[in-house]
């Protein structure tokens, strides 16, 4: 027998032993799975929140922790994958909130909590001239996208191998069934300039709109080089397409967002998860000459509707979590701790033996089992079995975190807490180095 065979087989031997070890310890998420496929398709209506063998259930969840079935409490390095930035039941939105539900839900006109919300985001994000909200991150990038094609009235978009933009509009893979407008989408490699202008070379006369993360999410936590984001505000300007910035997830990096850091200023920018105050929530906006197509005052208006756009649950906790919970100084010490988090994992790493580089920026860390930070998806090595390492030995160490290997504070997270997961994440190491690259 071979050394890789034997390396394999002990692999295989680790890996048996900590999903018994995990069945055992989550009874009755185990149940709860199993009772729930009855009703939903694999147990859930959320893919990225299903990992084998089976998600823990969460009964419920405050501040900095969530609590599962089984009563196990955690602390939650995951944050609902960003969504989650403010922690859970902050009472500053639970108060915004409450107050809302004793004046009415669903009114069904326009109302001041829009307006204020819609002050707030232009009056920090300098490239956000004119706001439309709109229920999730997934319908503000096909907003964004459609109102590039009306406007410049050309079919293509390009968009970047391994890039999300939401659930029709999912690139991580070559076959996603359920995208739309497959047929008017160009790709290149992200971090890629040369790429870029290989595909526009040919296309970019029809090309509408550059559609880019700042820092790809799912895709992997990986940063955007400044200069190529400053390069691609060149190039879009050249061929006459929009600039549109997804900062979903990148809004939290800085009041203005991750393109204020950069230094690019966006034609459009979509927005998200955590800016609705942990409540259903997306918006897209941008120039004023742009944004006010979709005013119905004006001839020739393109239309845009939604019931829930400007519910007031959503309205009211945004503009609270946006001017009384995600200060400056708040999300400065975020970043900063999410940069000494980084620094003290790197270091457990190096004492220790295996090899890891960590991605994003400041409150959101990408950890890859190998030397170098990946620059796009394709330089990715970090295998699926150590991603499943990982994840499932954190939770049994009482860390929520989710298996694509990405970390996310919330304001609710303390210098403790970090401290915590970098005792664990020794622990980890101290366990699994044999399985790891080094």
């Amino acid at each position: 027998m071979n050394q890789s065979t034997v390396e394999k087989l002990a692999l295989e031997r680790e890996i048996e032993e900590l999903q018994a070890r995990y069945s055992n310890a989550n009874p009755r998420s185990r149940v709860h799975l199993s009772t729930a496929r009855q009703v939903l398709p694999g147990g859930n209506t959320r893919a990225a929140l299903h990992y084998d063998p089976f998600p823990v259930f969460i009964e419920s969840a405050e501040g900095a922790r969530v609590i599962d079935v089984d009563g196990h409490s955690y602390m939650d390095f995951a944050n609902d994958l960003t969504a989650g930035f403010y922690g859970h039941s902050h009472p500053v939105i639970l108060a915004g909130i409450r107050s809302a539900l004793d004046n009415g839900i669903s009114f069904g006109g326009p109302h001041r909590y829009e307006e204020a919300l819609a002050k707030a985001i232009c009056s920090r994000f300098s490239s956000i001239e004119r706001v439309r909200f709109g229920n999730s991150g997934t319908e503000a990038n096909l907003m964004a996208i459609g109102l590039a094609r009306a406007v410049t009235g050309r079919p293509l978009v390009l968009a970047f191998h391994g890039g999300y933009h939401g659930s029709f509009a999912n690139y991580l893979g070559a076959e996603m069934p359920l995208n739309v407008d497959k047929p008017r989408l160009r790709f290149a490699r992200f971090n890629d300039e040369e790429d870029v202008r290989r595909v526009l070379e040919k296309d970019g006369a029809q090309t509408a709109a550059i559609i880019i993360e700042p820092m790809m999410g799912s895709g992997g936590g990986i940063l955007a080089d400044p200069t190529f984001l400053a390069n691609l505000r060149v190039i879009a300007d050249e061929c006459g397409a929009l600039l549109i910035f997804d900062e979903v997830q990148t809004a939290r990096f800085s009041p203005g967002g991750l393109q204020d850091l950069v230094k690019v200023r966006t034609d459009l920018t979509t927005l998200g998860k955590s800016l609705g105050g942990g409540l259903t929530f997306g918006a897209l906006g941008g120039r004023a000459d742009l944004m006010d197509r979709l005013d119905p005052s004006l001839p020739g208006a393109i239309g845009h509707g939604g019931t829930f756009n400007n519910n007031v649950l959503t309205m009211i906790a945004g503009q609270v979590g946006l001017t009384k919970v995600a200060t400056a100084e708040a999300l400065h010490g975020a970043n900063a701790r999410g940069d000494t988090l980084r620094q003290s994992l790197l270091a457990a790493a190096r004492a220790r033996g295996p090899v890891l580089s960590i991605g994003a920026y400041g409150s959101i860390l990408s950890l890859h089992f190998q030397p170098k930070a990946p620059r796009n998806p394709a330089e990715i090595a970090t295998t699926p079995v150590q991603r499943k390492l990982f994840q499932l030995d954190m939770l049994l160490r009482g860390f929520y975190v989710q298996r694509r290997g990405t970390i996310n504070l919330s304001l609710a997270t303390t210098d403790e807490d970090c401290t915590a997961f970098t005792e664990a994440f020794g622990g980890f190491l101290d366990r699994y180095s044999a399985f790891l690259p080094s």
